[in-house]
């Protein structure tokens, strides 16, 4: 009788030890919080840009978390999110290998960020393999989901591409600075605007110059290219190709070129070279750092824009707008890059489609990636709210061109919204100083 009880209190303890053990097995199966990787330039040529989106990327998680994370219906609970950043360095192996253990290491659920489109190309490899669903905020490359060697169904752009702003800034060129240069000078409307291009040697700037060439043929724009430069990534030293471009005497200089680049390129075009001509600059300069760098030798030039951090167009997102730069503000003793917001968006947008997918599956949240539909929050999107095109998942943004004006108090030049009339602050001008390409 007592063997038959020791033997009953043995199989019950069994039982209970399994059932805690398999409790502790679902308990430990289940995620315990979304892992979200940020992939920034800290170092190397994109420094100044990658530090700004990854403070923003932070700020972004700190205020999610605040609420209690993300719900996750498949296991019907709020989940913190880990931020992973990682430094790409802005070299093409380095973000392989960052890319690699990330998704590898890691294990992240969503990738984040990707700067430099020669970088984030360099990943795709590694990030289809993987099929880690990518809200790609910096790179602007169309190729990145337009490629066809690799799968890019787990790509989304949330940023314009060069295809969109190369257009763009050809357009305001065309329309606005040409008609300038003939009134100014009693040119005749049939003469041509001469344009040179300063390219980055990378699918960044070589799509800048597709997208440009791409806008003067297929809009029959009277503009004509009097001169292309390349450059490699990191350069420094940018008069030979400065010398060389006046002597093709441009009316306008295109730079398609990182804040460290373009620092460079407009203080040596007017300091070094003396080229009295209108720059103008891609949206990715729209970074402190870039105001403070050119100083008044940037003054006049041209930046085309969707978030600046000195300015804001107005919009039904223009109290979200100033409320980020308070924010940011406080938080990091600076304001915030164009980039930086992006990116702060982009964590955002991989939240809502993480919820939106119920689930962790990456193939899920690809796919609620794709039929995201959410209201704009700090940057102005066409027709207010967040979807990616169902051909290349690529978002339409609201972009401006900004006029960049010498601020006294300041100590810097302060940028001025000129283009398009339904937003502009002021009119576009010409200053004394500048010298058309030709008479």
């Amino acid at each position: 009788m007592k063997h038959t009880t020791t033997v009953s209190i043995l199989l019950v303890a069994l039982v209970l030890a399994a059932v805690l053990l398999a409790g502790c097995a679902e308990q430990q199966a289940q995620p315990q919080d979304v892992k979200i990787g940020a992939v920034v330039s800290l170092t190397g040529a994109g420094s100044n840009v990658g530090k700004h989106m990854k403070q923003s990327a932070e700020m972004a998680v700190s205020e999610i978390n605040a609420k209690g994370g993300v719900f996750v219906k498949a296991y019907n609970k709020k989940l913190p999110i880990t931020l992973i950043v990682t430094d790409d360095e802005t070299k093409p192996d380095s973000g392989v290998k960052a890319v690699t253990k990330l998704t590898s290491e890691d294990n992240v659920d969503v990738l984040v960020g990707g700067y430099s489109s020669g970088v984030t190309t360099a990943t795709q490899g590694v990030v289809a393999e993987k099929k880690v669903p990518y809200v790609v905020t910096g790179a602007s490359s169309p190729d990145i989901t337009r490629r066809k060697d690799v799968d890019t169904s787990y790509f989304f752009h949330y940023c314009p591409t060069t295809a969109m702003y190369g257009e763009y800034t050809t357009l305001f060129t065309d329309q606005v600075i040409r008609p300038a240069i003939n009134q100014k000078f009693n040119f005749t409307e049939n003469r041509p605007l001469r344009l040179a291009i300063l390219y980055q040697d990378s699918a960044y700037g070589k799509g800048v110059l597709s997208g440009v060439i791409s806008a003067i043929t297929t809009k029959n724009l009277n503009i004509q290219i009097v001169s292309n430069q390349s450059f490699k990534l990191g350069e420094v030293d940018f008069r030979t190709a400065l010398t060389a471009i006046k002597a093709e005497k441009p009316d306008v200089i295109y730079p398609a070129a990182f804040p460290s680049e373009q620092t460079q390129i407009v203080v040596q075009a007017r300091r070094d070279v003396n080229l009295n001509t209108i720059i103008l600059a891609v949206e990715t300069n729209d970074n402190p750092d870039y105001y403070k760098g050119i100083a008044r030798f940037g003054e006049y030039s041209i930046l085309e824009s969707r978030f600046s951090p000195f300015t804001s167009p107005p919009s039904s997102v223009a109290a979200a707008d100033a409320k980020f730069k308070a924010d940011y503000m406080a938080k990091y003793g600076s304001f915030p890059d164009m980039m930086g917001v992006s990116t702060y968006e982009g964590v955002y947008v991989a939240a809502q489609a993480i919820e939106n997918a119920g689930t962790l599956d990456k193939t899920a949240v690809r796919d609620a990636l794709a039929q995201l539909r959410m209201p704009q929050f700090v940057e102005a999107i066409k027709d207010g709210f967040i979807t990616f095109s169902p051909d290349y998942r690529e978002v339409q943004f609201e972009l401006f061109m900004t006029q960049l004006i010498w601020d006294e108090q300041a100590g810097e030049c302060r940028p001025k919204i000129v283009w398009p009339d339904t937003v502009k602050e002021t009119d576009f001008v010409l200053p004394d100083w500048y010298q058309p390409g030709t008479q």
